[in-house]
């Protein structure tokens, strides 16, 4: 580990951390099946995860440029791993993963900040987000299989795996130097300031594309990965958690291949582009509607997750250029998050309660794939109206 360099020893301490964060929510699966929960409680689970970035995201920002960012980081793994203590103690799973939910906002604002500081120029800084977003997406796959695999396995064996991981992950974000941070920063009128931050990304054209466009992807994946729980079993007669883990983290594959090819097909530029990749990511999530076989849902997946990747990974790297000359990185990172969840949070809490009172999957395919094409139609509008082409 002493050989890595300051954003290798970033994007190692990021999978682990993102590596754990998807291992416990099939955990949490494991829990709520165990303990018998009722059915919608995995997506009310999921939607107190989201809460904590709303929440909080008026104060994050400020408190991850306020700090040294690798400072930061190591903070937020630290409460991370509390929320795993309290579900070894047999706390709530909501309670819990809304804990690891609070580490995961500080930690947000802090990953993709310190890449400025880590970088030099616009091309360096891009290939940076996509080697960040490349290991997160990997993260993301094998957290999902690991996680459904150990649940299905041994509960506390998952635990135990994920404290030792996160404690890792703190070992490796001590090697991350340490910006100087803003001293001057304060929390005073942190919500007012907060919505003025909002305002200005939103007034700039090439943030406020970016805002909604990351948001619309979130909201649709969100939404997408809590479906997928109940249609599996339903439409392909799929009961295992290993097994709906796998299904999941296809998606994730084709993120991570998106990642990585997007450097070669849009720069910062040319991110309008990034429309059309949206537009294929909709219509693959409606072509669910008509798929009835394990291999069509993988290829779909698959595309989703590649369009996806390519959608997102232009639109971060052009709102932190943004961010670093108008609010700070780390309250334009605090924006994303906040709206990113926002859209999020209504998405999971809507489809909690379809779930709770009956509504179909394929109604609430329908209205995912429905809802990320009217938002990738209003950014091509917003585009037209700016006169941007």
């Amino acid at each position: 580990m002493s050989r890595l360099s300051p954003l290798k020893a970033l994007f190692t301490a990021q999978f682990l951390s993102a590596f754990v964060d998807n291992m416990i929510l099939f955990i949490a699966l494991g829990i709520i099946k165990r303990d018998v929960y009722p059915e919608y409680y995995l997506p009310f689970v999921q939607s107190i995860f989201l809460a904590s970035y709303i929440l909080l995201s008026p104060w994050v920002g400020r408190f991850a440029d306020k700090k040294p960012k690798a400072k930061v980081l190591i903070i937020a793994n630290i409460v991370k791993t509390m929320g795993v203590l309290l579900l070894l103690l047999g706390c709530n799973p909501a309670l819990s993963y809304g804990v690891v939910g609070i580490g995961a906002v500080i930690y947000s604002p802090a990953k993709y900040g310190i890449l400025p500081f880590l970088t030099r120029g616009d091309d360096e800084l891009l290939r940076a987000n996509s080697g960040l977003e490349g290991y997160t997406i990997v993260a993301i796959l094998l957290g999902s299989v690991v996680g459904g695999f150990l649940s299905d396995l041994s509960i506390t064996l998952a635990l135990v795996i994920s404290l030792l991981l996160y404690c890792t992950s703190i070992g490796i974000n001590t090697m991350i130097p340490k910006d100087v941070g803003n001293r001057s920063i304060t929390y005073k009128n942190s919500i007012v300031e907060f919505f003025n931050d909002i305002r200005i990304l939103l007034r700039n054209p090439q943030s406020h594309y970016s805002l909604i466009g990351t948001g619309s992807f979130w909201l649709a994946s969100a939404v997408l990965r809590m479906v997928i729980f109940a249609w599996a079993p339903l439409t392909l007669g799929i009961t295992s958690g290993t097994s709906i883990s796998m299904i999941i983290a296809v998606t994730g594959v084709g993120i991570a291949i998106g990642a990585v090819v997007t450097p070669y097909l849009i720069s910062i530029k040319t991110y309008r582009r990034t429309i059309w990749f949206g537009y294929v990511m909709a219509g693959c999530i409606l072509t669910f509607l008509m798929i009835r076989s394990i291999e069509a849902a993988i290829v779909f997946l698959l595309l989703i997750g590649v369009m996806g990747g390519i959608y997102i990974v232009p639109m971060n790297t052009c709102l932190q250029q943004v961010g670093h000359s108008t609010v700070g990185e780390g309250k334009t990172i605090a924006v994303q998050n906040f709206v990113e969840n926002v859209f999020m949070f209504l998405g999971v809490v809507i489809y909690t309660l379809a779930t709770k009172y009956g509504v179909s999957t394929h109604i609430s395919i329908g209205a995912a794939g429905i809802t990320l094409l009217l938002l990738v139609s209003y950014m091509y509008l917003y585009i037209r109206r700016n006169g941007e082409r």
